[in-house]
């Protein structure tokens, strides 16, 4: 799998971060909405940081959470794509999908549409992965049901090990979905017939 190159749809492009994507990551990493499933916001520097992390993945993995543009946007107004799992995750080793939009851009299916052709690119190589998994804070609803759309299957749910719940103990459970190769690609192969 390799995401180096763009990835576009009719409505989306997932692309490499640039330099001029600063301001923007840092919006999605500080702003109260979109972090509500979060137990912690982003300085600029920290949004910096990751930025570049996220950067040096992509170099080194092929593959990484990624700039996503939508129609008429000048810098990025969301993140999505993939990364490999944090060795403490229950399900790992593995690929996660994720993402993140900045409110101005929800419930017009940009998500769903961008995160559709990245799991093409994904599963596209016959020697691609066999499983993606994704995962959400419980009472996520929304990306829960990008999830669905997309055919995901819920596996058990799980508590993160790296949310505190002492501080944050409405952020523990998750939910966990899968999404095997083959079950996507048939699902594409009757969606053309």
């Amino acid at each position: 799998m390799d995401m180096r190159e763009p990835i576009v749809t009719t409505r989306t492009r997932i692309r490499p971060w640039a330099e001029r994507d600063r301001p923007a990551i840092h919006r999605l990493n500080s702003d109260e909405t979109v972090m509500r499933f979060f137990p912690f916001r982003r300085s600029r520097e920290e949004s910096d940081a990751l930025l570049d992390e996220l950067s040096r993945r992509l170099k080194d993995d092929g593959y990484s959470f990624l700039a996503l543009d939508v129609e008429g946007s000048r810098q990025a107004v969301g993140m999505l794509g993939m990364v490999r799992l944090d060795p403490k995750m229950p399900s790992a080793p593995g690929i996660e999908i994720g993402w993140r939009l900045l409110p101005e851009h929800w419930g017009k299916g940009y998500v769903t549409e961008a995160s559709a052709a990245c799991l093409d690119r994904a599963f596209a190589d016959p020697d691609a992965l066999d499983e993606i998994v994704s995962f959400c804070v419980d009472g996520n609803h929304a990306s829960e049901a990008v999830m669905l759309r997309l055919g995901f299957v819920r596996g058990p749910d799980f508590d993160h090990p790296k949310v505190p719940a002492a501080t944050h103990p409405e952020l523990v459970r998750h939910r966990f979905y899968r999404l095997s190769r083959t079950a996507w690609l048939e699902a594409r192969t009757a969606m053309s017939s």
